[in-house]
């Protein structure tokens, strides 16, 4: 796999368009570091439960905004499929529509034929003759 491919992969704007959605950054509250702030004395098990409760609460806030990320994109595909389903339907609609002229001019071009009868056979023989003297004539020319 080369460089520019893993480079992708791990840009998430690019890969997923605009940062709307953002993992939350840390609050601070599952350091074991008191910066800034001075922390009473609590019980050992407290302390870590409290530290553990921490650390839960900022990766089900991180799992919120992807799996809030995930529903947009899966309403974005629905979307698309609709849409895609709607421009098929219309194309097969106008593909539909053209069959039916072309097999009625079929049909009066048959009908024609039919009622003039070998004559133009005939027509079509001296347009080709006529069209193959044109090219000999511009082939000699040049």
């Amino acid at each position: 796999m080369s460089q520019r491919h893993r480079t992708n992969l791990r840009d998430r704007s690019t890969l997923l368009g605009t940062p709307d959605y953002t993992t939350p950054p840390s609050s601070g509250r599952s350091s074991p570091y008191a910066v800034g702030r001075e922390v009473p004395f609590q019980a050992q098990g407290q302390r870590y439960a409290d530290d553990l409760e921490g650390q839960n609460d900022e990766h089900l806030e991180g799992l919120t905004a992807k799996v809030k990320l995930l529903k947009d994109i899966t309403i974005g595909i629905g979307n698309e499929v609709r849409d895609s389903t709607i421009q098929l339907s219309q194309m097969n609609d106008a593909f539909a529509e053209t069959s039916g002229i072309l097999s009625g001019t079929f049909r009066r071009m048959n009908n024609m034929a039919s009622r003039q009868g070998c004559r133009w056979l005939w027509y079509i023989v001296f347009l080709i003759i006529v069209f193959w003297f044109f090219i000999i004539v511009w082939w000699f020319r040049r």
